[in-house]
């Protein structure tokens, strides 16, 4: 079953509704990946797990050590998501279904902003 996903005033068609936001956090410089799922009017986040910790990034309670990753489960619903496009990173924001990876913010500019697709 495929999702629609607005991101940035233009719909992108996902091989399903669960998709996944990887970055290299800017300070830092390590990964952290974020779990996602597109709902009929909101966005759920269901995980994360991030290489390391450090400022701004500390794993949430309950997180477990493995492989080198702090990984946690978490249930969080939000309408809409803001993602920054500062340039500081280097590669912006990758935004992975089971099928692809884009790239989202790769240099500076507006934000971008994810959100399911209108009825």
């Amino acid at each position: 079953m495929s999702s629609c996903l607005m991101a940035g005033g233009i719909a992108l068609a996902l091989a399903g509704p669960a998709f996944q936001l990887r970055w290299t956090h800017s300070v830092e410089k390590v990964e952290w990946v974020e779990d996602w799922r597109v709902e009929p009017s909101a966005l759920r986040l269901t995980g994360a797990r991030v290489k390391g910790s450090g400022a701004g990034m500390e794993p949430a309670e309950g997180a477990v050590l493995k492989d080198g990753w702090w990984i946690w489960a978490t249930d969080r619903q939000v309408a809409s998501l803001t993602l920054a496009a500062s340039g500081a990173t280097g590669a912006g924001w990758q935004l992975c279904d089971a099928a692809s990876c884009r790239s989202l913010g790769e240099s500076a500019g507006a934000p971008v902003t994810l959100a399911p697709c209108p009825p």
